[in-house]
């Protein structure tokens, strides 16, 4: 199994949109998970998501805590508005926590009038938890659990529609 995976989607929209979307926790909030995403868009700048209160609701109906800070990393390269490349670490999941930070790069490319190709890749070298993690569920009906396919999707619905997978 490669160490490195890629994730990919075609979306009807500037990349300027997609750039906000990606980078602006307003934005980010709406969409995949829900977590609102913080970046100091600069080399060397603090990347985190926090936890939101249904979140940490679950957390606590289901028996575990959840930290506030729930991804951390740090950015490595910030080209407004065509790539994005970061650190990576989830820190909900102790198996996660444990492992050491990834690097993930957001490339945003023209395809054609009016429509961008959004790649991630993400290095998951050393880090097997990260990696069946961020591959998703194979089970189509499974509650959560898509990882870069089904936030790339949702951010995909939410940019052509205004609506996210889960509005109906």
């Amino acid at each position: 199994m490669s160490d490195t995976k890629v994730f990919r989607i075609w979306i009807k929209a500037t990349p300027e949109k997609i750039w906000q979307a990606i980078t602006d926790p307003e934005w980010s909030a709406r969409y995949g998970y829900g977590a609102p995403q913080f970046y100091e868009l600069e080399k060397g700048g603090r990347y985190h998501a926090t936890a939101t209160a249904e979140m940490k609701e679950y957390a606590t109906a289901n028996g575990f805590s959840l930290p506030d800070v729930i991804v951390e990393g740090e950015v490595l390269e910030a080209q407004p508005p065509r790539r994005l490349v970061q650190t990576w670490r989830m820190l909900m999941d102790p198996s996660t926590a444990s492992e050491p930070f990834t690097t993930l790069t957001y490339d945003i490319e023209d395809s054609g009038p009016g429509v961008c190709r959004v790649t991630i890749t993400h290095e998951l070298t050393g880090a097997p938890a990260h990696a069946a993690m961020v591959q998703g569920n194979p089970d189509a009906g499974a509650e959560g659990g898509g990882g870069w396919a089904w936030v790339l999707s949702d951010l995909k619905s939410l940019l052509e529609t205004g609506k996210v997978m889960a509005a109906g």
